[in-house]
């Protein structure tokens, strides 16, 4: 026979099968192959359960395995039940002789074709479509959860008087149940049509009948069940209008029913679902009649239905009933949008009160003299002094501060006190060398908290220490100092096995330690060194001779990756702080329940509200759930993570939340009752910054309470940029210890200003009571100022700061050389019917790495100063002296001794002058030999010139003002350690 295959002729060469060693040799590469991939997924789900185990919420991790391993394989039964079931029916439909045409002649080849594998085919088909159904189901285990365990609000909405809860649980469900029909009935229609085309059952270009009368019904069925679903998504789409979202004049998110809604959608939906359901019994009618000739006017007349009632009609409304007389007609909408949003965002206790914004006291020595009682200013800012803690407190390089420190409360003589705070956490960054072991062995944990008062600052601007050095010493008695966990610790460490972990150094050299805690999961088991040997990608895992008996593995280490891990129904806070509880170093985390289906509470976008100069400037203080959009907040679970331990606690904060109550229900006994947090936890919970964030948003428009002058416009507020950077964000909350007019003492609060949209001047002043435990917190106070008289807001003080003659001067010159000029918060206090703004102003400069405070920057009523204290600048703008606000530093002795004509004293004052001015040289190139030397010289010139001064003057001891014998010298005040280099 000749050769068709077009190539030359020729020998041909015979592929002989492959030899039966290469054949063994493929196959057990191939099972290798399957074993690997089969262990890395094994590992995964093996080392999920080992962490959720450590932590003892084990409970959770079963719980959301099988509910979306149920969710998987139901809704992927399903699915593929329907598919295959209408392709075997459309199959068994089939005719039994096809047509004599070109097309079934074409198609006679394609049925040939799948004839033996029709099965595997049909078994094909639908796995693949049960198994992107099913993977798509169980991502819906939180809408099952709430709908299975959801319980009542005991609120019902105004328009159709359900419960809260039908939108918030049962909605969603029905929603997800109603698309996931859709699918199918599309799906099927879409494999019974192909399948029917594919063996005869509907003709396009044969002659006669287009489709058989089994293919008629069959797919006039399937289009049925679609309509009929149709008509289901109608009546739901009546309730949907409770929580539907639209543009409206008073807010881009308006929720919920308007005069349009109410008086024309409603309708038209009510009326387009009594259509769909006629058309859907016409296309099921079609079994009988075979024949599309009514089903089809149906369908068509729902079509149009739905253009002219759903969309021309509505838009009719709106153009000649609304707009003519808008704000008659919307108000009584608006009025429920205004109760239900205040309500969903737990603003509705929101207490507005009427403020003048200048001074109702003449006398200015009453007015200096209440400051004090008045707020604790707080001039150390917690964004600010963060390097100055690093510079003084790091001791080691490879210990860090977090960029932001936080602000707590600590009892100091029996009195409470702000107090700025921060924990020494590993930095790997600084470790002198790395390697494997370095990193993940030995450089392990932190070490300690260092705290400063807020209130006050040292002679030379650096914060009053009340807790320092290493180990950490002072006010906070004793605690477990060790850090294993923290907002910086984002790498594993394998501890308390044979290799010994770098404790602490100090003069005698370094410290080790073992960890003893039982956190972590244990290595001792083959199968775990593997396990995790494949999930961190890190082999030395699984044959270090670093890990024996008692190795353990921590990981997942910050606060907020361990509380979202065992709650992930929770929202969790962006910034988590630090505090000394009974004997141990717990983070504190806030965390919220969240809902999108409160109906007529307008929505917010949580990480546009939560966003502020803070979280534009570092990235350590994260925003909320960047595009998480919701209706109803609340701060339902405080959280734990111990330090050291990294046990993780939660605790039902709001005992009435629906929400927590409802995944209470689905995770029993993850949360712990209020009533178990010990009174030593409660003195340091504190209102959540970010909530605070989300209700000053919406409190900018739903601070009225009446429609009209919501839909106005005319009241309309913004939360102003940060003033001290350029940043262009919002300013951020501030905590400060302060007294609102109505209150009879400070309480530690959260405060915030307003302006008027696109002006500049201030139009509010908010604070929340932020102390938990007391009768008062999360009371949130407005003061409203006159729309007639204009008081100057954050950003026109911060221009009259720098406008004012003298201050610029005094700034050009802080700024001089290289230095730098840093503001710090700038403070809002009402005061006596006026504003007290303060706002500290740091310097870093010269060889200096890190600020100092240097100059305090106070206004009131239109009076300014700008004086090295905030004493100063206070007794400056009120021209008048009053109590001291800095607590006094005891071992500071800058004032310097009584000059005199004796020789010999004068000699010695100068020659303490030198020692001082040398010693502050030394300090600023971190020459610490230096310093000590000149901090000896200084101590001897001054007790040479008491000495001097004593003989002089006959009497043999220390005069008023003078320096005695063990003194501390200048430059390094008492509750403050020396500063140490850091190595």
């Amino acid at each position: 026979m000749p050769d068709r295959g077009g190539g030359p002729s020729g020998p041909r060469i015979r592929v002989g099968r492959p030899s039966r060693r290469v054949r063994t040799l493929l196959m057990t590469l191939g099972v290798l192959a399957v074993l690997g991939m089969a262990f890395t997924m094994f590992a995964g789900f093996w080392t999920d359960w080992l962490w959720y185990r450590s932590v003892n919420y084990s409970s959770v991790f079963t719980t959301t395995l099988w509910t979306k391993i149920g969710l998987f394989f139901v809704f992927g039964v399903l699915m593929a039940l329907a598919v295959g079931f209408n392709i075997w029916l459309a199959h068994r439909l089939r005719p039994p002789l096809s047509a004599m045409s070109m097309e079934q002649q074409n198609l006679d080849r394609y049925r040939m074709g799948i004839a033996p594998y029709k099965k595997w085919l049909l078994f094909g088909i639908t796995a693949l479509v049960g198994l992107i159904a099913g993977a798509s189901a169980s991502g819906q285990w939180r809408t099952w959860l709430m709908w299975v365990n959801g319980v009542p609000f005991g609120q019902k909405d105004p328009q159709f008087k359900l419960d809260v809860s039908f939108y918030a649980f049962d909605l969603p469900w029905y929603r997800f149940l109603l698309g996931f029909g859709f699918a199918a009935a599309i799906l099927s229609v879409i494999a019974a049509a192909l399948t029917h085309y594919l063996y005869g059952g509907l003709r396009v270009t044969s002659p006669g009948a287009r489709a058989t009368a089994a293919a008629t019904g069959h797919l006039s069925v399937l289009i049925g069940v679609f309509v009929a679903l149709k008509a289901v998504a109608y009546w739901l789409d009546r309730y949907g209008l409770a929580v539907k979202s639209s543009d409206f004049r008073a807010t881009d998110n308006w929720t919920g029913l308007r005069y349009v809604d109410a008086n024309a959608y409603l309708p038209a939906k009510t009326i387009l679902f009594c259509i769909a359901v006629i058309c859907a019994l016409l296309f099921f009618a079609t079994i009988w009649r075979r024949t599309w000739q009514l089903p089809v006017i149906g369908f068509g007349l729902m079509v149009l239905s739905a253009i002219l009632i759903g969309g021309l009609y509505p838009a009719i409304v709106q153009k000649f009933q609304v707009q003519p007389n808008e704000q008659a007609k919307e108000a009584p909408y608006v009025e429920k949008n205004l109760e239900a949003t205040r309500q969903a965002y737990g603003i509705d206790g929101t207490k507005v009160t009427d403020y003048s914004g200048t001074g109702n006291t003449e006398d200015k020595t009453k007015l200096r003299d209440d400051v004090g009682s008045t707020a604790s200013i707080r001039i150390m800012d917690p964004n600010i002094v963060s390097p100055t803690f690093q510079q003084l407190q790091q001791i080691r390089n490879y210990y860090a501060f977090p960029e932001n420190l936080d602000v707590d409360r600590y009892a100091k003589d029996g009195k409470d006190q702000d107090t700025v705070i921060g924990l020494r956490e590993i930095n790997l960054a600084g470790i002198p060398k790395k390697n494997w072991i370095n990193n993940h062995f030995r450089y392990t944990h932190g070490y300690g908290v260092v705290a400063a008062e807020g209130t006050s600052a040292d002679a030379q601007g650096r914060p009053n220490f009340t807790e320092s050095d290493l180990p950490s010493k002072g006010d906070l008695g004793t605690y477990e100092q060790r850090v294993y966990y923290g907002e910086k610790t984002t790498t594993y460490s394998i501890v308390g096995g044979p290799q010994k972990e770098i404790d602490y150094s100090d003069d005698n050299g370094e410290k080790t330690t073992s960890y003893k805690g039982d956190s972590g999961v244990n290595l001792s088991n083959p199968v775990n060194r593997a396990a995790y040997a494949v999930a961190f990608g890190e082999p030395q895992i699984l044959y270090s001779g670093a890990i024996g008996d008692g190795s353990r593995i921590l990981y997942n280490r910050t606060p907020k990756e361990r509380v979202e891990a065992v709650a992930p129904w929770l929202t969790i806070d962006g910034d988590a702080y630090p505090a000394v509880v009974n004997g141990q170093i717990q983070w504190i985390v806030d965390a919220y329940t969240t809902t999108n289906g409160y109906p007529y509470s307008s929505r917010t976008t949580l990480g546009d509200t939560t966003a502020d100069s803070l979280t534009a400037t570092n990235d350590n203080r994260a925003v909320v759930a960047q595009q998480n959009q919701v209706n109803y907040i609340r701060n339902s679970v405080k959280a734990t993570v111990d330090a050291y331990t990294g046990e993780v606690k939660l605790y039902q904060w709001d005992t009435k939340d629906p929400v927590l109550k409802t995944w209470m229900k689905a995770f029993p006994n993850t949360v712990e009752p209020k009533s178990d947090i010990s009174k030593d936890l409660m003195d340091h919970l504190r209102y959540p910054q970010d909530l605070f964030k989300v209700q000053r948003e919406l409190l900018t428009r739903y601070h009225v309470k009446d429609a009209t002058t919501f839909l106005s416009g005319s009241e309309v507020w913004q939360v102003p940029d940060d003033p001290t950077n350029r940043s262009g964000s919002a300013v951020p909350p501030y905590y400060l210890s302060m007294k609102m007019p109505d209150q009879q003492a400070q309480a530690f609060s959260l405060t915030t200003t307003f302006t008027p949209t696109g002006r500049d001047n201030l139009s509010a002043f908010m604070a929340v009571d932020a102390e938990a435990g007391t009768s008062d917190y999360g009371r949130i106070r407005i003061l409203k100022l006159p729309t007639n008289t204009t008081v100057n807001g954050p950003k026109q003080v911060q221009s009259q700061f720098n406008s004012q003659e003298d201050i610029a001067e005094s700034i050009r010159l802080l700024r001089g050389g290289d230095s730098e000029v840093e503001y710090g918060n700038l403070l809002t206090v009402p005061l006596d019917g006026g504003l007290l703004y303060v706002e500290p102003v740091y310097v870093r400069g010269g060889g200096l790495k890190y600020p100092l405070l240097r100059k305090v920057l106070v206004t009131y009523g239109g009076q300014t100063a700008f004086e090295n204290t905030l004493d100063e600048a206070l007794n400056k703008v009120f021209g008048a002296d009053g109590p001291t606000t800095e607590p006094p530093d005891e071992g500071d002795t800058t004032t310097p001794p009584p000059t005199s004509d004796n020789p010999t004293v004068q000699q010695a004052l100068e020659d303490a002058q030198k020692a001082f001015d040398a010693g502050q040289e030394a300090l600023k190139k971190n020459d610490w030999e230096a310093y000590g030397k000149a901090q000896n010289d200084l101590e001897d010139a001054l007790r040479r010139a008491e000495d001097a001064q004593s003989e002089a003057s006959g009497t043999g001891g220390a005069g008023g003002g003078e320096s005695k014998p063990g003194d501390k010298p200048s430059g390094s005040p008492s509750g403050s350690p020396s500063p140490k280099p850091s190595s």
